[in-house]
C-alpha cells in the first residue's frame, strides 16, 4: 500500500470513529433531556393530577386553578418533545423538505438572512439532514458575531450544494471546530470547505452526490 493511500485509509478510520463517538454523545445528551427533564415534568404533572382528583369535590376552585397549571405543563413539555425531535431530525424537513427546513432555520436564528434556494427536489434523509445542519450551524456561528449571512442551497451537475457566505472582517466562522460537519458530509461522498468569500468575508461550501433521479 502507498503513503497516500494509508494515510487516506487512516483519515477514514478516523472520521469513522469521530462519527460514532459523536453519535453515542448525542444519545446520551439526549437519554439526559429525556430522563433528567422530560420524564421529571411528567411525573410532576401525574402528581399534581392525583391531587387535582382529591379536590375536585371539598375544593373545585383549587382543583380547576391546579388544572390550569397541568395544562400549561403538559404544553411545555410538549415543547420539550417537539424540541428534542428536531435537534434529531426536524420534522418539518422530514415533512415538507429541505428549502422549507432552511428557510425556517433561517427564521429561528433571528437573522436577517438572505436565503438563494430554487425550489429542490426530495432527497434522502441522511443527504437532507447533512446539507440542514450545517446550515443551522453556520447561522448559529452568524448569529454570535451579527453578521448577515448569505446562504444558498441548489443541486448542479449531480449533487446537492450548499454554500453560506458571511461579510465582515470577523474570522469566527473560519475558526470554528467544523470537524462534525466535514465528517458528516465526507461519509456520503462529498466535500466540505471553508476559506474567504469571493467579496471578502468567510464562506463555507459544501457538495454532496445525489442520485439522476432524486427522490420525490
Amino acid at each position: 500500500m502507498q503513503d497516500g493511500d494509508a494515510s487516506i485509509e487512516a483519515e477514514l478510520r478516523a472520521s469513522r470513529t469521530r462519527l460514532l463517538l459523536n453519535a453515542d454523545a448525542e444519545r446520551r445528551a439526549i437519554e439526559s433531556v429525556l430522563h433528567d427533564g422530560i420524564q421529571q415534568e411528567l411525573v410532576a404533572i401525574a402528581v399534581k393530577l392525583q391531587l387535582a382528583r382529591r379536590l375536585a369535590h371539598s375544593e373545585p376552585t383549587a382543583a380547576q386553578s391546579l388544572l390550569d397549571e397541568i395544562e400549561q405543563e403538559v404544553r411545555d413539555a410538549l415543547d420539550g418533545v417537539r424540541a428534542v425531535s428536531d435537534a434529531i431530525y426536524p420534522s418539518v424537513l422530514a415533512a415538507r423538505g429541505l428549502a422549507e427546513a432552511v428557510r425556517g432555520a433561517a427564521a429561528a436564528s433571528g437573522l436577517a438572512v438572505r436565503i438563494e434556494a430554487n425550489e429542490l427536489a426530495r432527497y434522502p434523509p441522511e443527504v437532507e439532514g447533512a446539507v440542514f445542519f450545517c446550515c443551522r450551524e453556520a447561522l448559529k456561528v452568524a448569529a454570535a458575531i451579527g453578521a448577515r449571512p448569505i446562504l444558498g442551497v441548489w443541486e448542479a451537475d449531480q449533487a446537492l450544494h450548499l454554500e453560506v457566505a458571511v461579510g465582515g472582517e470577523s474570522s469566527d466562522l473560519a475558526e470554528s471546530d467544523l470537524t462534525e460537519l466535514r465528517d458528516r458530509v465526507e461519509a456520503l461522498g462529498g466535500r466540505l470547505t471553508i476559506g474567504p468569500g469571493p467579496e471578502g468575508g468567510t464562506r463555507l461550501y459544501a457538495a454532496i452526490p445525489v442520485a439522476t433521479n432524486p427522490c420525490r
